[in-house]
């Protein structure tokens, strides 16, 4: 859009915020601002609010774990700027914490008492970091990963000789690990699990993750559990001590539902929305990883916290808003990049059935599928990014595949995926 259509197209949104409460979207994360593009892009000539509680623009969250740790002033990839919101007729309000709101006014309210009136409201507040206070009384450092602060900050710890603890075994932890040890510093990962990735991997996966690990120089304390911190690290169960002179925490987040529960939306684990994003309440739609939804790969109602997710589920929410009704219906997609493994999980590729190899794991290039009832319901890619292709799409289709079909690297996945 060039500069003369921009200013045309504020001259509009401006005589509509006039008019109109139009669309207020809270959280402009992932799932926020592709919501506000999604808005737009159904056509929605109305005001359009985006409210986050950061002060920065909308920014891509997988970096952090990434391109920030491993690198020294990597850039920070916006979603848009300022002047592509503008031009868009997307008011951004950052730095602003919505607190409570009230479905009969159609109004939500700031810490700071500002009201934001709506006619459709989308809540995408996502979540916070789980805490260890234990852990978090002392002296040495702890650090969270969940903003663009808190990877920079931990980005200056990471340098040779300094010794990281990771509190927490999953897929953040372990993409730290491999930042660390990258940056010539040493890792000890803390899991409390008898093992890693296990709501995740199957176990197979999950033991060639741990030993491309142990190959680097990461070292790990499974089954154990962390209680406390001293100058000379962190405390274990059963006496030991973990040297360290950093320690990050990722045990997971929790749901940002203080808004939710204020407007009187249904909750189950999070906001609990149908396959278009409507919660229990008239004009209250959510989307992203304080939604939750019945999954039916995993046979019950679940929060799924994957960028994929917050994308694409927020898009179907929006133009379900604007009146474009939109199903969202694609099983849980994730990638995580350590050293030089790419891996891919589809589905609930942990998910109690068989577990069926393709490729062989002494390559660095396989694939495993995890199949019920004759149908494919999760799988993993280790550097195989062809057969993630397919698999998504066979999952998301349920088509059958036999074991024998799904072991032979010669049986070509995209011909299940469309018979």
């Amino acid at each position: 859009m060039d500069r003369g259509a921009a200013k045309g197209m504020e001259a509009i949104m401006q005589g509509n915020r006039n008019a109109t409460p139009g669309v207020v979207i809270v959280g402009a994360g992932q799932a926020g601002a592709r919501a506000a593009e999604a808005v737009r892009g159904a056509g929605y000539a109305g005001t359009i609010t985006l409210i986050g509680a950061e002060a920065h623009m909308p920014y891509e969250r997988p970096q952090l774990s990434k391109a920030t740790l491993l690198e020294d002033g990597a850039p920070v990839i916006m979603i848009r700027d300022g002047e592509g919101w503008r031009a868009l007729g997307v008011d951004v309000v950052p730095a602003t914490r919505i607190v409570t709101g009230d479905a009969g006014r159609h109004v939500v309210v700031a810490d700071d008492g500002r009201e934001f009136p709506y006619d459709k409201l989308l809540i995408a507040t996502g979540t916070t970091p789980r805490r260890l206070p234990a852990v978090e009384a002392g002296p040495l450092p702890v650090l969270p990963l969940r903003s663009i602060e808190d990877a920079q900050a931990l980005r200056r710890h990471l340098a040779p000789g300094v010794r990281v603890a990771i509190v927490g075994g999953g897929v953040i932890g372990l993409e730290v690990a491999a930042a660390a040890v990258k940056a010539g510093a040493t890792a000890t990962v803390i899991e409390a699990a008898p093992g890693l990735l296990a709501r995740a991997l199957p176990p197979v996966v999950a033991d060639f993750v741990k030993a491309r690990h142990e190959r680097e120089g990461v070292t790990f304390r499974l089954g154990r559990a962390p209680v406390g911190q001293s100058a000379a690290g962190v405390e274990i169960e059963g006496g030991e001590t973990v040297p360290a002179d950093v320690i990050v925490v990722g045990i997971g987040v929790e749901p940002e539902l203080a808004l939710a529960r204020s407007l009187g939306a249904e909750i189950d684990q999070g906001i609990l929305v149908d396959e278009c994003g409507r919660t229990s309440v008239a004009d209250v739609f959510a989307a992203g990883d304080v939604a939750s939804r019945f999954c039916p790969w995993n046979g019950r109602v679940l929060r799924i916290e994957t960028w994929a997710n917050a994308q694409n589920q927020a898009a179907a929410a929006a133009r379900t808003m604007v009146g474009e009704a939109m199903a969202y219906r694609d099983p849980p997609w994730f990638w995580s990049d350590q050293y030089d493994l790419n891996i891919q999980v589809v589905g609930h590729a942990a998910a109690p059935g068989t577990t069926v190899l393709r490729g062989d794991p002494a390559t660095g290039r396989f694939s495993a599928l995890t199949l019920a009832g004759g149908t494919v319901i999760g799988a993993v890619t280790v550097n195989a990014p062809k057969d993630m292709a397919s698999l998504r799409r066979l999952v998301a289709a349920g088509r059958p595949l036999s074991a024998q079909e799904a072991g032979d690297t010669a049986f070509d996945l995209r011909k299940a995926a469309t018979r």
